[in-house]
């Protein structure tokens, strides 16, 4: 996908990115705009459509939905078709979906239909367009996806809104869409045969939380890789469980990624210990039996950093890989073949593909979050690590209480994630008059995984406290490595050594939201191997 300007991407229906998605999302003054190519496949697809319809039977267009698609429609109630499907569909309950999510998912329903694939006019897409750059963002909830024929009920909430109904975000307040529309001079969405259906009709909303969820994946195991890297050094480990012989041995992508990043990452450092070292110490006798002071490996969470985050590694390129292709995908049903001059009746809607990659995601993020929990309870205590005092208090031990309460939260938010991790694609419940007999939820699977992500952020927050504490304890910031030197000063730009009791809610927020957001840490080498090559 090119960009046609600074701010501005061309959307083609066919190079829509993660990061084209992430770009668009958070940075208000990105704008989309049509490639000239769109309109041409776009009108020669809504051309043909209008030419069969008034011969063929094309599901949705003059037919019932569902169960009813066996009525057919007279051409004069076609457009009150397309109007009840979505107000009969806008049915959500609860939450409401977080409005970066929602435009996430215009961005790629704007992107499916530009593939001209649906039938609709151009002017449906530049209503979308419009929407999208003016921030107009449909106020949409949680409940109500079962991710088969699509976001049904999601997409609706949006689809309402171009017509002028419903509600939306708009300058951070809740509006009547038909006030914003008003106020802006723009006029509502008329909906012509079959663009209600093409509206609701796909995967969009699961594929647009997941294109986020996805990109802030990355940037969690690279922060787990930078806190696994200090990690090994505040124990002096030794160095041979990163090395590249040992890798080489045992092939698989990720374990070889995350290893050469952390020798990258430790490579400055004057913590680490050599094999050769304890080789030098200890003495082999020929007889007996006899204990040895030193340890002679690191426990699992530290020796075996790339194995752990390896398969992580390459889940997270699996599911980034089906994420764009779904982005860049025709999920419509059914599909207008202008250029053949053939229209098919499938199943492109079914959201198994995003489902499945989501429960992925989500599971390796949960092994990750317990991986750091792990390593937050070796060093806070000191029954374990035998060299640090309990919860790294730095006060006096009994009176003051160190980073007990923040184990607490690690160890109940571990626990939540945990509960979340059962593969939620695996609860099809038949609905629909048994038409849709099978269904993926994918939806609620990409919304469980975005819960996740945020679990996953905090208790990375509470490790890399717990780290920078415990350089703080040994004194030991001037021989970390380059890499960890930056982040431990990054973390007490935010979040100082805690010596005596304080609420550190405000502190703890702010460093969350740094870890979250600042482009600082890609500057610093944050980056994950698989965006690095």
């Amino acid at each position: 996908m090119q960009r046609k300007g600074v701010h501005e991407i061309l959307i083609d229906g066919k190079e829509l990115s993660l990061e084209h998605v992430m770009r668009i999302v958070f940075n208000p003054r990105a704008k989309v705009a049509l490639a000239p190519s769109v309109r041409r496949e776009v009108e020669r697809s809504h051309a043909f459509l209008a030419k069969k319809m008034s011969t063929d039977v094309i599901y949705g267009v003059n037919t019932g939905f569902g169960p009813m698609a066996s009525h057919i429609i007279g051409k004069e109630q076609m457009v009150a078709l397309q109007e009840n499907l979505i107000r009969s569909h806008a049915t959500g309950i609860g939450d409401t979906v977080d409005p970066r999510f929602v435009l996430a998912t215009m961005i790629v329903r704007l992107n499916t239909l530009a593939k001209g694939a649906s039938g609709v006019s151009y002017a449906l897409l530049e209503q979308l367009v419009f929407f999208i750059n003016k921030r107009i963002v449909p106020v949409v909830y949680e409940h109500g996806a079962v991710g088969t024929s699509g976001d049904l009920v999601q997409l609706a909430h949006i689809a309402l809104a171009l017509m002028g109904e419903g509600s939306v975000w708009f300058q951070g307040n809740v509006c009547h869409a038909k006030d914003v529309l008003t106020q802006l001079k723009r006029k509502a969405s008329v909906l012509k045969p079959k663009e209600g259906l093409s509206l609701i009709n796909g995967t969009s909303m699961m594929t647009g939380i997941g294109a986020l969820v996805c990109m802030h994946a990355e940037r969690i195991l690279a922060l787990a890789v930078r806190a696994g890297a200090l990690a090994l050094e505040l124990v002096n480990a030794y160095d041979d469980s990163i090395a590249e012989g040992l890798h080489r041995v045992r092939p698989h992508k990720g374990q070889v990624a995350i290893a050469r990043m952390l020798r990258e990452l430790l490579a400055s450092s004057r913590l680490l210990c050599g094999r050769h070292e304890l080789q030098k110490e200890i003495a082999l006798e020929e007889d007996g039996v006899h204990k040895i002071p030193e340890e002679v490996q690191e426990i699992y969470s530290f020796r075996c950093i790339p194995q752990i985050l390896g398969p992580i590694h390459d889940s997270i390129a699996t599911v980034r890989a089906i994420i764009e292709v779904e982005m860049n995908a025709a999920t419509d049903n059914p599909i207008v073949d202008a250029k053949n001059e053939m229209i098919f009746h499938g199943g492109n809607f079914h959201g198994d593909y995003v489902a499945s990659a989501m429960d992925q995601l989500k599971i390796g993020l949960v092994k990750l979050t317990l991986l750091a929990e792990r390593r937050i309870n070796f060093f806070l205590n000191e029954k374990q690590n035998l060299s640090f005092p309990p919860f790294l208090n730095v006060a006096t031990p009994g009176l003051t209480l160190g980073l007990q309460g923040l184990q607490f939260v690690a160890t109940s938010t571990a626990a939540q994630s945990q509960s979340l991790a059962y593969p939620h694609s695996l609860h099809t419940i038949p609905t629909n008059g048994d038409n849709q007999d099978v269904v993926s939820m994918g939806t609620d699977a990409a919304l469980f995984a975005a819960k996740v992500v945020e679990n996953a952020y905090i208790l990375l927050t509470i490790e890399l406290i717990t780290l920078a504490q415990a350089v703080d304890v040994r004194g030991v910031a001037d021989r970390l490595s380059v890499s960890s030197r930056t982040i431990f000063s990054r973390i007490r730009a935010h979040f100082p050594l805690i010596k005596e009791d304080r609420v550190i809610t405000t502190e703890f927020h702010s460093l969350l939201a740094f870890l979250q957001d600042d482009p600082a840490l890609i500057a610093v080498g944050m980056a994950t191997e698989s965006n690095r090559t």
